[in-house]
């Protein structure tokens, strides 16, 4: 399996799993996500979900401070709805990483450790995903705005003969290359995540 080298070099995701702990798939439950399994999950690498991935990365971090989030205990609050324009691929990488589904989550053992009814959208927000704590309630409100990553000029055209069917292999992989090299900058380039990813403390 081939793919950008940079996948590698984005920070993967720490978290706890008490499901995964407790029926044994994981030791302590420990694991990690990546930025790879989350392109996978989604069958494509694009700002959209280099953007929800930061935001994951950003939300756990200020939620949880030192400790391991607890996968699996944050509910997900989306502004838009399900079928607005990005808004279903933001969630499906978010709640792939919080261990979050909708109604038809995971139902948990005994009443514990479910999954189900962790996803809502079309909630009043000042943001694009809030995440909540479930055991303590606290919550951090989300926003991501990567239009200071422009990229290649070339990108536009290059776009349009490939939709159109009228490029060559070599502009296709052109294309692609450039594509994910603005990808790249988004991922990479830490000095801007202050910038792109807006948060705030519930």
């Amino acid at each position: 399996m081939k793919y950008p080298d940079f996948f590698d070099k984005v920070p993967s995701i720490d978290l706890q799993d008490p499901l995964s702990d407790f029926l044994g798939a994981f030791e302590e439950g420990k694991l990690q996500i990546s930025y790879l399994e989350c392109v996978k999950l989604a069958g494509h690498s694009c700002p959209t979900v280099a953007g929800a991935y930061l935001m994951a990365l950003h939300g756990l971090k200020a939620l949880y401070g030192t400790e391991l989030p607890q996968r699996g205990n944050i509910h997900i609050s989306m502004r838009e709805s399900e079928a607005e324009g990005v808004t279903g691929v933001i969630c499906n990488v978010i709640s792939f990483i919080a261990g979050a589904n909708g109604a038809g989550g995971f139902k948990g053992l005994n009443g514990k450790m479910s999954r189900n009814n962790l996803v809502n959208y079309d909630v009043p927000i000042d943001g694009e995903v809030k995440l909540t704590r479930t055991d303590t309630n606290q919550s951090v409100t989300l926003s991501y705005d990567s239009s200071m990553v422009p990229g290649d000029p070339m990108m536009q055209p290059l776009m349009g003969k490939c939709m159109q069917g009228l490029a060559t292999p070599e502009e296709k992989k052109e294309f692609g290359r450039l594509w994910q090299a603005r990808v790249e900058k988004i991922l990479l380039s830490t000095e801007l995540w202050d910038t792109m990813i807006t948060i705030t403390k519930g």
